[in-house]
């Protein structure tokens, strides 16, 4: 057997003796086995997954929205911030990475370089977006009024997601994938994160999705196994 078989084994065994995979656990025994099962040596991102019972062909079921986590997660993310020039003080005095109007713009038609995890504009700016809307749609950047990211106040918007708010949006297999924090958060927190984030998600189905809609979760942390959650 090699080395690195040996060693799943030998993970795969320490897993099966704290949790049964077949299990679905209240939350609050599901992040306690994440957080005991977590494989790496770095401070792991822990993560939750949701099924959804919705046809991610059909436009009115798309489910897209946005949530301010009560203790953040962990990560700081990087903004870009499309403003008018009489927006970009407050805005970087904010927190956003990158801010600007045309030349941003321009900027990135040119490099098509994101490097950013948000974007955020004003509702007037939108139509500029037009030239690079190809480059941020295929990389899920382009903002939207969904999601708060098109907005009249974009400081507080950058203030909020330096703060823990996230963004969700459900892929074309019906599934939300987002963060809600680290292993090394204390267990509450994780929880009270999850608790918020699973609230927003009620909140957001589809009038035309049928029977249940939220049908399987599971949380995880980074490189590390899924934890089946009890739906209620």
């Amino acid at each position: 057997m090699k080395k690195n078989d040996a060693k799943h084994q030998e993970v795969k065994k320490k897993e099966e003796a704290i949790y049964d995979k077949s299990i679905a656990y209240p939350i609050a025994q599901a992040v306690e086995i994440v957080k005991k099962t977590s494989k790496t040596k770095f401070d792991a991102s822990i993560e939750v997954h949701f099924n959804l019972g919705i046809d991610p062909k059909k436009g009115e079921q798309q489910v897209r929205g946005a949530v301010s986590l009560p203790h953040g997660t962990g990560k700081t993310v990087k903004i870009a911030a499309f403003v008018s020039p009489e927006k970009e003080k407050e805005v970087r005095e904010a927190g956003a990475d990158y801010v600007g109007g045309a030349e941003l713009i321009e900027q990135i038609l040119k490099t098509e370089k994101t490097d950013f995890e948000v974007a955020i504009a004003e509702p007037a700016i939108m139509k500029d977006l037009a030239k690079i809307a190809k480059i941020l749609g295929t990389r899920g950047l382009m903002p939207s009024p969904k999601n708060d990211t098109v907005t009249m106040n974009p400081a507080k918007t950058a203030t909020e997601l330096k703060k823990g708010k996230i963004s969700f949006k459900n892929d074309d297999t019906s599934n939300i994938h987002a963060i809600i924090g680290k292993v090394s958060f204390d267990a509450q927190k994780l929880i009270e994160n999850y608790g918020a984030l699973l609230e927003a998600l009620k909140k957001m189905k589809p009038s035309s999705s049928k029977g249940s809609f939220i049908k399987n979760i599971s949380i995880c942390s980074s490189m590390g196994s899924g934890v089946r959650v009890q739906l209620s």
